[in-house]
Order: structure tokens, then sequence, then C-alpha cells
């Protein structure tokens, strides 16, 4: 949305400058995005005189001129037809940027002749499309001398030339900043000016109008609750006034003729888009109906488009004219050669107006406005003002107003509660004060009832007043404050648990070395499937890209994805992890927090002792472990190998308490790490949070430490058992023979392959375990440590089937 400076004065009588507007918009929430100033593109062009003019030889359209300027006389070489002695001109010297060709001059030499700057056309200068000459400026006007800038003279004879420019974003929700009236009535409610009042007089009626108008029975009640015109016959529509082609020029319009630019002002001044037909070529009654489908229509922007059944159609006897609310029919459109217009003013229903402009892909202001909402009570104080500017410039005389339906009632009022205010924003603002500025925008108090302005489609309840005082009074000027507390002293925990071990396990893995990433929910289908999901129930409706049309299954997609795009970028070794939701189905309970991390490449960087190695399953299983201690979970747990897919079959486990599965590691299966395009070794694992169970009452996440003066004792135990037995089964079964004395077991040996099988049978491996005794309150004697030894090979035996290894 752009306005000029002066067109913005002609609604609002202020002092402030261009920067004060401009601050004073942005903290309104109609956020400047540029302002242009032409003063500063036209500042180093100065006034000179052409003396004389000479035909350069070998040449039919250069002159050589001799300028009067305020350096002296110059030489100038001129290809301008209007280039003649006696003239005032506007110069470019050398060193000066001319904007319209994009050039800074220098000296030139133009056939063997120099030339000192540059007599510059209005195009030149970015004025207007006006090239036919240079600019010649009447000798008789205010700082036309020689030597005066030609900003100066701008400023008097043409000021609207010099006119800042000014463009704001608006938001959805404010269609009626979309008129510069609507922009002038913020400012003045901030204080920066009074706004004018705006007069309007109904245009009497000479004749009936013999256009008649009619609404389709099925589009009053939702798509057109309004239509109206009237005929003005007698009209020359020739090219608009100078003041009017420079407004528009000014906010990007090009003008085309006094009626259409008649249309567009009136659009960008008080938000009220019309549209004008040329009456010669309308035949019968003007009826807005809805397409019966696949009609066609010629519209202004030169395309044709065809019509979708109940798209709201605006047609006479011969057919289709215009595209109601968006674009009018170039067959019906007005030219030079116009005498008799109708002037139609109409409400539309933004949704359906919306709808059409999406369907058929037309992008207008017409249709920029109307689906976000014009002010329906301005349908028809829109027609007598824009009637009358119709008269003042194209002359002739107006009918009387035809209208079929009526304005629509948005009539409401919502309760004013100054108290509000405060708990809402936490601004303490005066009674007064708020009653002021709503007044100041157009609302209507009675008693503490606000009633809304037709022109404010976006306030819709009491919490919107609220917004409006704050917003007038400025947002800026609220200041920070603590909220209170129940009670003194440092406040407890305002975590839940399930918050608290998620943070303890974020920090965990980062605190091992891991980056954390946050990659999307949305995954492609492909990637999906690849991890258990891709079902129906999971499918993105309306997903935002082709990659985005499932939610995750699992957070290694993502993670995946992020390893193979640093790969490609020479990162070979990676540590990743992410803590975030995974979605089994589309109900709220199929969601679940997990953390999974992923480690590619190798476990520590080259160095001469030869240290680097590739990751492996233990990498994994040894950070998961750090995980699930960190957030309390037991200490004794299972491993067991009832995997998802994705998983190495062999080089992967779950740890589990029974059948609740806490968490899984080991390698990435290579199908996988082929279709995500990532180069292994590759291993991961998954925590599930909310598997591993709370404490039944509140311990102290960190023990204190016990210390025993007494010597420990360690013993070392081999086992025979099958190939097949799992190594944590024995140390779990020998930690349990005394839970009060054996302090730690770990494997330290596993003899393994042909010639293990040689020695203890076929399908037969050895697991060396050391056993840690701690006594706590004696010296073990020889016959306890018998005796507890005895009781490990029991419960190992009994656990893996296998045999103390003789």
């Amino acid at each position: 949305m752009k306005f000029t400076l002066s067109w913005l004065k002609d609604h609002l009588e202020t002092s402030a400058s261009v920067d004060e507007i401009a601050d004073a918009l942005t903290d309104l929430g109609l956020e400047v995005e540029e302002v242009v100033n032409p003063a500063a593109r036209l500042a180093p062009f100065t006034i000179a005189k052409v003396l004389s003019a000479a035909k350069m030889e070998n040449s039919d359209h250069l002159q050589v001129c001799n300028v009067l300027t305020d350096e002296g006389e110059k030489q100038i070489v001129c290809g301008a037809p209007n280039a003649r002695a006696g003239i005032t001109v506007v110069l470019a010297k050398p060193g000066d940027y001319v904007p319209g060709i994009d050039v800074t001059l220098g000296i030139g030499k133009i056939r063997g002749v120099e030339s000192h700057g540059m007599m510059c056309s209005e195009r030149e200068l970015q004025l207007s499309d006006e090239h036919n000459g240079i600019i010649e400026l009447p000798e008789d006007s205010l700082n036309s001398e020689v030597g005066c800038t030609f900003l100066d003279w701008l400023a008097e004879n043409r000021p609207e030339s010099v006119d800042p420019v000014i463009e704001i974003k608006i938001t959805p929700n404010r269609p009626d900043a979309l008129g510069i009236r609507g922009v002038a009535r913020d400012l003045a409610a901030r204080g920066l000016g009074v706004l004018k009042p705006l007069e309007i007089e109904a245009v009497p009626g000479g004749f009936p109008c013999p256009v008649a108008v009619e609404i389709d029975a099925a589009l009053k009640e939702k798509g057109c609750p309004l239509f109206a015109g009237r005929l003005i016959r007698g009209v020359k529509n020739g090219p608009s006034p100078a003041w009017l082609q420079a407004r528009l020029i000014a906010i990007g319009l090009r003008p085309i003729s006094a009626l259409v630019d008649i249309t567009n002002f009136f659009t960008y001044d008080l938000n009220r888009p019309l549209h004008v037909f040329d009456a010669a070529k309308v035949q019968g009654k003007v009826r807005i109906i809805p397409a019966q489908g696949g009609e066609e229509l010629l519209a202004l922007d030169g395309k044709t488009y065809s019509l979708r059944p109940g798209q709201m159609v605006i047609v006479d006897d011969k057919g289709p004219e215009s595209l109601a609310g968006i674009m009018g029919g170039e067959l019906s459109g007005c030219d030079e050669g116009t005498v008799d217009v109708f002037l139609e003013s109409a409400y539309w229903d933004p949704i359906t107006i919306a709808a059409t402009g999406r369907a058929l892909k037309i992008t207008s202001d017409a249709r920029y406005r109307f689906e976000r909402g014009v002010d329906p009570e301005f349908t028809l104080p829109g027609l007598e003002l824009a009637t009358q500017m119709v008269l003042d410039l194209c002359g002739g005389e107006a009918s009387e107003v035809v209208m079929d339906g009526a304005v629509p009632d948005t009539a409401r009022a919502y309760r004013l509660d100054p108290a509000r205010v405060i708990s809402l924003v936490g601004m303490e603002i005066p009674e007064e004060v708020q009653r002021k500025t709503l007044t100041d925008l157009g609302f209507r108090l009675e008693g503490d009832m606000a009633w809304v302005p037709s022109w404010r489609p976006d306030v819709l309840g009491e919490a919107d007043l609220v917004e409006e005082v704050a917003r007038i009074a400025s947002l800026t000027k609220l200041a920070g404050k603590p909220l209170p507390r129940e009670v003194s002293g440092v406040p407890g925990a305002i975590l839940t648990p399930a918050q608290v071990r998620e943070k303890t396990a974020r920090r965990t893995i980062a605190a091992l070395g891991y980056n954390e990433c946050v990659t999307y929910s949305f995954i492609d289908a492909k990637a999906a499937a690849l991890f258990g999901g891709g079902s129906e129930a999971t499918r993105i409706e309306n997903p935002i890209s082709s990659e985005m049309t499932h939610m995750r299954p699992d957070l290694l997609p993502g993670l995946l994805a992020a390893a193979a795009r640093n790969q490609a970028r020479g990162f070979a070794d990676l540590a990743l992890f992410e803590v975030g939701p995974v979605f089994t189905g589309g109900e709220p309970g199929d969601q679940v927090i997990v953390a999974t991390g992923l480690l590619v490449g190798a476990a520590a960087p080259r160095d001469p002792w030869g240290s680097r190695r590739p990751v492996d399953a233990y990498d994994a299983k040894a950070d998961l472990e750090a995980a699930l201690s960190a957030i309390g979970a037991p200490a004794r747990m299972q491993i067991n190998r009832k995997l998802d897919g994705w998983w190495h079959p062999g080089r992967s486990g779950n740890i589990a308490l029974g059948p609740n599965v806490l968490g899984t590691f080991g390698e990435v299966h290579p199908k996988v790490l082929r279709e995500m395009g990532v180069k292994g070794p590759a291993v991961a694992f998954t925590l599930r949070l909310a598997n591993v169970p709370f404490p039944k009452a509140k311990v102290p996440t960190r023990p204190a430490l016990v210390l025993s003066d007494l010597h420990g004792v360690e013993r070392d135990f081999a086992f025979v058992v099958d190939k097949g037995v799992e190594a944590i089964t024995a140390v779990n079964a020998a930690m349990g023979a005394d839970k009060a004395l054996i302090e730690a077991v770990s494997v330290f040996d596993q003899f393994t392959g042909a010639k293990a099988e040689e020695q203890m049978g076929a399908g037969k491996k050895s697991i060396a375990l050391s056993v840690r005794l701690q006594p706590r309150d004696k010296t073990l004697t020889d016959a306890e440590i018998e005796a507890v030894s005895a009781k490990i090979v029991e419960k190992v035996t009994k656990a893996t089937g296998g045999a103390l290894r003789k």
C-alpha cells in the first residue's frame, strides 16, 4: 500500500515530518516498508539557459548548444528536437547520476565534439513517461533563474513531483488501512494531527437511469447484498488532470484515462473500488448471476477466462461483461470515444471473491480489497463522491441512482471494561483516554458499550477493544514486570516430572558430545515407510510440500537426512541427537516423546597412537546407558533382540524391564543407510522417556557416597555356555547372588570361535566374569568368600544353562 505525503494530508491536518509519520505507522501496526523521497534523486540538477544552438556537421538531428550554467558557459551536444536558443532547461553536470537512464555522467565526446553535461527530459528524471524532448521551463515561473536548483523549482511549481512516497505493509485483519483515509484516522487517533471531515453531498439525478440492475436471488444472501449504479451521459474521457496523474504515478499506477483514473483514485483514497462501463456497449439489464460454467470473458488484462459454475459474474443481454468484484471486461471498457458511462458501486462477499480470484488466479486491486472486506455502508456514499468527480473532470449529466439489494447489517457492540487493559496487556491507561481513543477510531460509545464502525470487520470482541486502545497508546510503553510470587523465597519446581526428565536427557546427551538437531515433524512417505510409518492415519491432509506428507514415526529419518547433508559437505564424523515427538497414528494418544542419538564415522580423531576406530554398537549402548542412568532408570535391566526392521538384526538390541522396552541401540540397517544416502558406519540409540518408570518415592537423584575402609575381594569366574547366550545374562545372574556383598560384575574375557568349540564342544563359548566383593562391617573369611562364590556359580549356571569352566 503506497501513498504520498500530500495525499495523506488531504485527510490529515498535520505538521509532522515524514520520519515522525513513518515511526508512528510502524508502531501502530502499519509497518513501513520503504520511504522514497524524490528530492534525494533530484537534488543535483540545476537550471540553465540555452544561449545558442547550431546543427552539428555530419548529423541530421544533433545540435551543439552553448548553455549558460551556474559555472559559466558550457558546450553541450543535444539530440532533442526542441533544443533551441532561448529556452530554460534542466541541466545534469558531469558527475551527476541520471536515474531514468541509470547513468552517471562524464565529459563525453560525440563525433569528436566534447559535451559537458546533459539537458534532461522528464523520463530521464523519472518525472513522467514524457520523452519527446527536453524539459522547457516557463521563464516567468518562480525559481527559474540560472543556477537555481531544479528541486526548488519543482517545490514551487510542481510540488507533487517531490512528494515523499510511503509504502506500508497491511496485515489481513486491517482492510480499513487499504484506504489512505483509514491510515490518516489511525495517525489522528495517535495524536499526529486532526482527521479532516469527509464531506459527502448527494448528486441530484437529472433523469431516470436507462440501465436497470438486478441481483440473482441466490446471491443476495451470500455473494452480492448490494449493487448500485447510475448513468452519466455526455462525458469527455480524455487524459486525467496533472495532479491526478502525478498521484497515480507516484504509487506505481499508470494513468489510462480520466474515467479509469477516477476509479483507481477512489480505490486507494477511500478503499472503495468502483467500475465504469461504456454504456453504449451495454445491452439491456445489468444482472449479477452465478456462472453456469464454461462462459468466457475477455478481461481488462487481455486474458480470456473460462468461468466455473457458481462464480459471480456481471452480465447483460449479450453475455458476461465483468468478473464481479475482481476485474472488468474488455468489451465493455471505457476508451477515448466513451460518451455515456455507467458507474457501478457494489458490496461483494469477501469469501466468494477470494474463492473466485484464487480459482482463476487473478490478482487485482479490487479483489485484494473486497476479499479482505470493504466498508459496506460506504457503498452508496462512495458512488456519490465518484459521480461528483466524474462531473468535475469529464463533464456530463448524472442520472438517478439505481440499485438492488440493501446494505448488510454489520452493527455490533461490545462492553468496554477499562480494567481489562491491565489484565490483558499490563498497561495502565485512564478510562477517559480509552474512551477518547475508541471515539477517534470511529467507535460509537453508549455507556459502557462500544459500537463497532462498519469499516472494522476485524473487531469481534471485548479483547479487540483492548487491543485498539493499547495499539494507539503504543505497546512500546509497556514495561516488563515480574509476576507476583505466591510465597516468598525461592519458588518450587514449576516443571512436571516428565519435563524434568526430558530436560535431563537433553543435557546428558549433549554432555556426551552430541550436537542437538531440530528437524521437521513431517517427512516424505518413502522415508516414513522405512521406519514403520507412512500409513493413512499419519498422512497430512494439506502438506506444505511433497516431501512433508506424513508425521514422522521415528526421529532417525530427520537425523539421517541431516547426516547425509553434512557428509555431502565434507563432514564425515558426526554425533547428532534430537528430543521430540514421534507419531504412531493420528490421535492425541498416538504421540510420544523420545530421545534419539546418531553416531556416524569414527569414534576418535586421527592421532599417532592409532586410537581412531569406526563407531560400533557398544558406543551407542554406552551412551544409552548413560542417559538411562541420568534419568533414574533401574540399574539392572535386560537385553533382548525383538527389534524393528530398521536396526541391524545381529548388531542391535533393546534394553528392557521385562516386556517394557526402555531403549534401543545398535547399528542402523545397511539398507536404510543406502536409502537415506548415508555412508556408514552409523550407530544409533533411541530412549523412550515415558517407558522408564518413575521412582515410587522421592529420592535424591545422586545417592550419597558410601565408602568402606575394609579391603575388597575380587574373584574371577569362567563359564562355558551356548554361543547364543548373551553376556548380560551372566552378569545379571552374578549380581543377584548377594546384593549386599557384590559391588560390581564385569566381563573381562570372551573365548569364541573354532578353537573354543574344539576345546569346549560344538556351539559353545567361554565368558569370564570379574566379581568384586566389598564388605561393610567386617573382613570376609575364606569360608564366607567360598559361600558367595558358590552362590555365584549356582546363579549363573541356572540362568545360562552353562557350567563352570575347568
